[in-house]
């Protein structure tokens, strides 16, 4: 298998967490097909590349802040095409709610080397291992020191 293609489907996932993370939707959009298509839960598919831009955009506005890590990835390359399963952990830190979600889920995706000869993500998706939220106001010494979006 070549390496340099199982670098650069790595360092695709990876950037396609730090833009959603940072809230750089164009960067964002770029690591999509224009085809795409996501399920992010049950009532979280979405059809193409603007679609989950659009939500990610008016989901995760500057009262929300995500941090994703992906790691363990296990990668398949067959010609322009690709698979990858990735084990995902997250929070999410509702400020306006004072609320934490933490979780951890099992990304699978498919990727497709593009005209352009960049590879970008054609099917996204995971399978939630947990979920679980919590108040801030249960942790009496928890404060929010800094903040990019404020």
């Amino acid at each position: 298998m070549d390496l340099v293609v199982l670098e650069e489907l790595r360092q695709l996932k990876y950037r396609y967490l730090r833009t959603l993370d940072l809230k750089e939707w164009d960067e964002f959009a770029d690591t999509m097909t224009p085809d795409v298509t996501a399920n992010y839960g049950e009532h979280l598919t979405f059809d193409g590349r603007d679609a989950v831009v659009t939500f990610m955009r008016d989901s995760l506005g500057p009262a929300i802040i995500t941090v994703h890590h992906c790691h363990h990835p296990e990668l398949a390359v067959a010609g322009d095409n690709a698979t990858g399963t990735w084990y995902l952990d997250d929070k999410v830190i509702i400020i306006e709610n004072r609320m934490l979600l933490t979780g951890a889920a099992f990304y699978e995706d498919t990727y497709r080397r593009c005209g352009d000869g960049r590879w970008r993500i054609s099917r996204t998706g995971y399978q939630r291992v947990y979920e679980a939220v919590q108040s801030l106001d249960d942790i009496p010494s928890w404060k929010l020191t800094a903040n990019r979006w404020a």
